[in-house]
Parts: C-alpha cells; sequence; structure tokens
C-alpha cells in the first residue's frame, strides 16, 4: 500500500498511514487510510483493529485525533462497535429494497396518525377485555355477533342501518371473493367482468375452474346494454364489479349507471358480486350496486385498502340467509376462520373510533398523493384525485410491457396493463401505486423518474426494453 506508516513495530497494522503535514486533517488521513484499506482487501469484514490508545501511540498522535478518526469511519460504515470486545470491521451493507416498489396498492401512512401507538393501544384493549385462550383457538366462519356488530358498523356510511346479520366476517378480500364464486357457480361457469379488472379474480376463477367473459366499458364502467346483452348469451353465473375507483382504471360508476346495472342483475336473474374496497377512500362516492338490489348483489368490503393489509379482514353482506349458508360452507373449504386477533382488533378499533380516525388519515394521505402524481406526471396524469392508485396511459411510442421493463431499469416497480387485462384485453397503459413507499421524498423522486421515462422513447434505451 502506497500510504504506509514507517514506524517499525512488529505489532503494528500494515495499513498504517503516513501522517504527513500536507495532505489534510490527521483524523481524515487516517479514516482515508482505513477505507482504502478495506476496499483493497487488506481489512476483511469481522477483523478486530486496534484499540485506540494503542493506534495512537502507534502513530504518534493524540488519542483524540484517533477517536475521531473512528467515528468518521463509523459514519462512512466502515466499522462497527462491540462494546468491551473493541472495534471491528463492518460488513458491507447489502441494499434490501433497491427498487421503488410503486406496483403494490397498499395503503399510504396515515397522516397525522401515530399507527404505532395505535396499534399498542388496540392490542392491550384486546387482550385486557378478551380471553386470551379464545384468541387462539378455532372460531366458528363468519364471525362473532360482536365482530358482525362492528361490520355493520363499519358498513353503515354505504347502507345505513343494516342486519348484523347479513354481515359476515372473513380472512380478506380475495378469500371472501373466492369463497362466492365457490358459492353462487358451478364448474365451467362465465363470469362476466369488464375488460381491465382485479387480476385477483382471474386468479380466483382460473383455480375454480371458472371462465371470465369480458364486458366493454366506457368511461363510466361497464356498458349496461353490453352487459345485457352477454348475460342472455352466456347465462353467467356473476357479474363481478369493482365500481368505485376501479383497480386499475380508478373509474367511479356514477349513480345512474349503477341502477341501470343493478336493474339488469334483477332481469336477467343474475348475481353481482361488488367488490368495493375504494368506498370508503372516494370523495362524495354514489351507493352501492347493493343498495339498488340487494338480494342481487353481494358486497365485500375489506379493510386492507383503507386501514392495513396486515389486519386481512373483509367483511361481506349477503342479503339471503341461504346464500350465507352456503358461502361459508365454501369458505370452509379452505379458510375456516379470520384470524381471532387480527378480527378482535378490527372490532375494537371499529368500536373505539380507532378505526375512523386511521381512515381518515389514509384518505388524507392518499390525496396529498394524488396531488403530487398530478404535479409530477403534468400532462398525462389521469387519476381521480382519491385513491390509491393511478391509471397511466402511455404515448404511441411505447408499449406497457416494455415501459415496465425501462422503469424496472430504473428501479421502479410499476405494473403493465397486461396484468389486469380479461379474456384478452388490450390496453396500453401502467398501473402506479401511491401508498407502497413510506417518505413521500422517494414517491416523489420516483414519480420525476417516471415523468423522465415518458419523455424518452424505448430506442434511447437500446436492446434492454425491446
Amino acid at each position: 500500500m502506497s500510504q504506509l506508516n514507517t514506524i517499525q513495530d512488529d505489532d503494528a497494522p500494515s495499513w498504517l498511514p503516513h501522517l504527513a503535514g500536507n495532505k489534510g486533517p490527521r483524523f481524515l488521513q487516517i479514516a482515508d487510510a482505513l477505507q482504502a484499506a478495506v476496499a483493497e482487501g487488506s481489512l476483511t469484514p469481522g477483523e478486530r483493529l486496534p484499540p485506540q490508545r494503542r493506534l495512537a501511540a502507534q502513530l504518534g498522535v493524540d488519542l483524540t485525533t484517533v477517536t475521531r478518526a473512528y467515528d468518521e469511519a463509523r459514519r462512512r460504515k466502515l466499522l462497527e462497535g462491540r462494546g468491551a470486545r473493541g472495534t471491528y470491521v463492518a460488513a458491507p451493507q447489502v441494499e434490501l429494497a433497491p427498487v421503488l416498489d410503486l406496483s403494490m396498492n397498499t395503503p399510504p401512512p396515515p397522516a397525522g396518525v401515530d399507527f404505532d401507538d395505535l396499534l399498542k393501544q388496540g392490542l392491550s384493549q384486546v387482550l385486557m377485555r378478551a380471553d386470551n385462550a379464545s384468541l387462539m383457538t378455532y372460531h366458528l366462519g363468519g364471525g362473532s355477533d360482536a365482530q358482525r356488530r362492528a361490520g355493520a358498523g363499519w358498513l353503515a356510511p354505504m347502507f345505513g342501518q343494516l342486519d348484523p346479520a347479513q354481515v359476515l366476517v372473513c380472512p380478506g378480500a380475495q378469500a371472501a371473493l373466492a369463497a362466492l364464486i365457490l358459492a353462487l357457480t358451478e364448474p365451467g361457469a362465465v363470469i362476466l367482468a369488464e375488460p381491465t379488472a382485479y387480476p385477483g379474480l382471474r386468479a380466483a376463477a382460473t383455480q375454480t375452474g371458472r371462465r371470465i367473459v369480458a364486458v366493454e366499458a366506457d368511461r363510466d364502467g361497464m356498458v349496461p346494454r353490453m352487459l345485457e346483452e352477454a348475460c342472455q348469451r352466456h347465462q353467467p353465473g356473476l357479474v363481478y364489479l369493482n365500481p368505485t375507483l376501479q383497480n386499475p382504471t380508478a373509474v367511479t360508476i356514477p349513480e345512474r349507471r349503477r341502477k341501470e346495472l343493478a336493474a339488469i342483475a334483477q332481469r336477467c336473474k343474475v348475481r353481482i358480486v361488488e367488490d368495493d374496497p375504494y368506498w370508503l377512500l372516494a370523495d362524495a362516492a354514489p351507493p352501492p350496486i347493493a343498495a339498488f338490489a340487494p338480494e342481487h348483489v353481494a358486497y365485500i368490503s375489506t379493510l386492507s385498502k383503507c386501514l392495513t393489509p396486515g389486519l386481512r379482514i373483509a367483511f361481506v353482506r349477503i342479503h339471503d340467509s341461504r346464500e350465507r349458508e352456503r358461502f361459508l360452507a365454501a369458505l370452509r373449504s379452505f379458510a375456516l376462520m379470520a384470524a381471532p386477533l387480527t378480527a378482535a382488533l378490527a372490532t375494537q378499533w371499529i368500536g373505539d373510533g380507532s378505526a375512523a380516525a386511521l381512515m381518515a388519515g389514509v384518505r388524507s394521505e392518499a390525496r396529498l398523493r394524488q396531488r403530487m402524481a398530478a404535479d409530477m406526471l403534468a400532462g398525462r396524469y389521469s387519476g381521480s384525485g382519491d385513491g390509491l392508485h393511478v391509471w397511466l396511459a402511455l404515448p404511441g411510442y411505447w408499449n406497457a410491457f416494455q415501459f415496465a421493463r425501462a422503469a424496472d431499469g430504473e428501479g421502479i416497480a410499476v405494473t403493465p396493463a397486461e396484468a389486469f387485462a380479461m379474456d384478452g384485453a388490450s390496453v396500453n397503459a401502467i398501473r402506479i401505486c401511491l401508498g407502497s413507499i413510506k417518505e413521500r421524498g422517494r414517491l416523489q423522486a420516483g414519480l420525476q423518474r417516471l415523468s423522465g421515462l415518458l419523455a424518452r422513447r424505448p430506442e434511447s434505451f437500446g436492446a434492454a426494453v425491446v
């Protein structure tokens, strides 16, 4: 090494530098020598460094200089202290989350809410009031009376006062959707859906042997005339709709059309599954379709999109008691029950107002992030101002797959339209999720990079995105 100390000391480490007077502060010379030795491999991770007093004596400097040098090396993440055992060369840090993940549709950190404290307080109340043994044993599917009452309370903004007997507690919306498909359709049945829809529907239909047929949609959602024609042609087992801030297009079906779709379900005697995770996040959302034809609509509302995915709780409203029993039988075939602890926490939060406070914080943060997206994606933003995601139509020189690959090369994960295509539908767009990045600054940086990509053409990236 070019900066070896000339002190003759059998115990002196080989990386000791010359401390020349014209090379800046001595503590920085020592730190620089440490950094060079680590880079060259003459100091290896886990190797113990000399005690500071010994090193000071070997270099002929005071103890403070060596202390400052070690502190600087720690700041550069070169060293780590292990208490009385001394100071060691640190292992190289591995970046565990190098990608800005804008592909996962989760609620953002709630504005003005201390989530950690809310969680601790909620769990404390649950453990004080519940029989702890009951939190760790089997329960009948569908939830306890208290949990169903909590579900009815959660659904009150959508429906007003609701009979808790109509409300079932499930381990998440995906489980609820799969159980409804099993309970209300036969193998081989057709499920009607919009051309671009929640990919979990396709997964559930494929696994249960059902077939999805796409029905034309416009800027207000599924077209009623096309739905009626499809019902007559295919005799479907179900119609799937996600009518509020639809995933992925962010379209909200207006009230007039909801009434038309409900009337078609009644005339054609077909069940609608209304998957409505974002209703409480929307500004002045229309009444659910289930409000206009309750006997023909099974309604799903999950806490994962309004509060936190970790709860894994969804409430399902089914009007007919026989269909509720069929639903529970189907649910028991693969998911006996919602986890008692999280169901109890959800019930506690709904009862004491914490859920409403948390949801308000999520809604406020989501709207702030929507405004950020509108600013960063100026001229291309097609969001609604509410909700957790943006559906971004791409310029003609990009296709969705190419753009997603280019974004990945920039360290950003987005979801191309192909992931949401039903029945072979094709749209040139991507979904950008705004909640999965905790820090606003990192989200803003990611949106700025996406905006820059949109202004470039695929050929500027070479073969990597072709």
